[in-house]
Formats: structure tokens, C-alpha cells, sequence
């Protein structure tokens, strides 16, 4: 599995992150484990969190081959809340869906090829068929609108809720425009894991739980998730009282420039073409 799934601006993270030997850095998307090994290679302590039941055995044997420096919680992110207050020296996140995920047509998650509309990355809750059952048009077209940008989102709503498509070649082919594709599928995905609501949880806490000088990191895939990690960060950033940003921070932070891939890592992997990675650190 680890073989099919390139971590993305790796390179960047790590030099953002600096010396994290001996420091307790949170991996809060596991994943294949490209960005927990880099860590703790470098000798970092990694506490990672994945509610993807497919990658745990992974995980596990890692668990073993580093024992007592890393731990894996079966769980999604937004459980980090769990944790001790000031116990984690940097917090990354890899936002998005996977190689892995991808690969895997019985999971519902490509275009590509033909398989059940399910989308759940915790393989429990409803499927992205039953989201659509239940749902209405209205609501169908607001998150087609939210979470895709798609214009024509009532349209669109309509067709897919008259259809009610049950496999990811019959939503595929409703589906009239090649650039709206990608945007339906990505914006029920997120719908279906809550995925913008569990980084607002697990970002909520993540003030509370970074030592002075820790350090955020978020690797955002699309606009929609960089807009939000974004604003997020632009609220911690602000000085308290500033008309331009009403909402207090939570503690005082420090922003990094945003980075993008390089032209070389986008010709070794495609999957980086859209990514940008967001820091802050935390000044006291």
C-alpha cells in the first residue's frame, strides 16, 4: 500500500518543521504512513490518527518497528481533542483523499472505474447513494454549491436526485459537463464524511494543545479546503481587537507563507498539482 501513495510536498513539511528530534509531532491523517516515518526517522515522537479502517494494519506493524516513540488512534482527527493540553510540539494535517482510496473502486471514491457509491473513508455511516436518497434537491444543489462550485448546482441537483444513482459509473454519466466530474464527486465526498466540519473540531483544538513555538501545518488539495484552512488561520493571526477580523484568536500565532509544489514534483506526481501547504506557528 505504501508503494501506490506519494506523500505530497513532504519535503516542504519537513523543512518547515525543522529539528523535531525528540519533539512530539501529531499526524493527523496517516494514511500510507509517508509523513509518520518521515518523522520518526528523524527521531521525532508520532502520535497518528486515521478513521480509515484499511490502513490500521499498517499502522499496527509500525507500531511495533518504532515501539514506545509511536502510537496510532483508530480514529478521525477530530479526536485529537482527547489529548493533553500542551503536549504536542507540531500538528500536521494532509488534508483530502488518498492514493489509496482512489485505487480502490468497491470504495466509491473515483470516477474512473465502476463501483458501488459508498465514499465513506470510516466504512461506517450512510453511503453517498443513501445521502442522496434521503436528501432533497435543495439540499442536494447546496452542497454541490459549497463543497464544489458548481454553478449549475440546482440543475445538476435535480438530475442526480431523479436518477439516484447507486454505483460511480451511472452518477458518472449523468453528469453532461467533463469539468463538473471531479467537483460532483468531490463535493458529495466531503458531504458524506463531514469532512469540513471534522477540521473545524480538530482544529478548534489545536491552540490548546501546541507547546509555545509549535507549529500547524495543513496540506489543503482544493480551494474549498484552502479557503477554510485559510480563514482559520487568518483569525488565529490577527491581533485582538483588529476591525478587520472580529473573532478573538484563540492564542497568539505566527503565519508562514503559503507554499506550492514545485514544478519537478508535479511531473513525479500529479496529485500535487493542487496542493498548497499552510503553517503557523505559535508564539507563546
Amino acid at each position: 500500500m505504501t508503494a501506490q501513495h506519494i506523500p505530497v510536498l513532504l519535503d516542504s513539511v519537513m523543512d518547515a518543521l525543522g529539528n523535531i528530534h525528540g519533539q512530539t509531532v501529531v499526524d493527523a491523517t496517516f494514511g500510507a504512513g509517508g509523513y509518520s516515518r518521515a518523522f520518526l526517522d528523524v527521531g521525532a515522537n508520532v502520535i497518528a490518527f486515521d478513521r480509515d479502517p484499511h490502513v490500521e494494519s499498517d499502522a499496527r506493524i509500525m507500531e511495533k518497528k518504532y515501539e514506545g516513540r509511536f502510537s496510532f488512534i483508530a480514529q478521525p482527527f477530530s479526536a485529537m481533542s482527547e489529548l493533553p493540553d500542551a503536549s504536542c510540539d507540531a500538528i500536521v494535517f494532509d488534508l483530502g483523499i488518498s492514493s489509496m482510496q482512489i485505487d480502490e473502486p468497491k470504495r466509491g471514491f473515483s470516477f474512473r472505474g465502476d463501483g458501488p457509491l459508498d465514499m465513506r473513508m470510516s466504512g461506517v455511516g450512510i453511503t453517498a447513494a443513501e445521502f442522496i436518497k434521503k436528501s432533497t434537491i435543495a439540499e442536494i444543489a447546496q452542497i454541490l454549491r459549497d463543497y464544489g462550485d458548481i454553478r449549475n448546482a440546482m440543475h445538476m441537483a435535480t438530475i442526480i436526485k431523479t436518477a439516484v444513482p447507486d454505483t460511480t459509473l451511472k452518477l458518472r454519466n449523468l453528469i453532461n459537463n467533463p469539468r463538473d466530474v471531479a467537483p460532483v464527486f468531490q463535493a458529495l465526498r466531503i458531504a458524506v464524511n463531514d469532512e469540513m466540519g471534522q477540521i473545524r473540531s480538530a482544529l478548534d483544538s489545536v491552540p490548546r494543545l501546541l507547546r509555545p513555538g509549535g507549529r500547524c501545518i495543513c496540506v489543503t488539495f482544493h480551494s474549498i479546503e484552502d479557503r477554510f484552512v485559510k480563514n482559520i488561520f487568518r483569525q488565529w493571526t490577527t491581533a485582538p481587537g483588529d476591525p478587520r477580523m472580529p473573532t478573538v484568536a484563540q492564542a497568539p500565532f505566527i503565519p508562514n507563507p503559503a507554499v506550492a509544489p514545485s514544478t519537478d514534483e508535479i511531473e513525479k506526481n500529479q496529485r500535487a498539482r493542487s496542493a498548497r501547504m499552510r503553517m503557523v506557528t505559535k508564539s507563546c
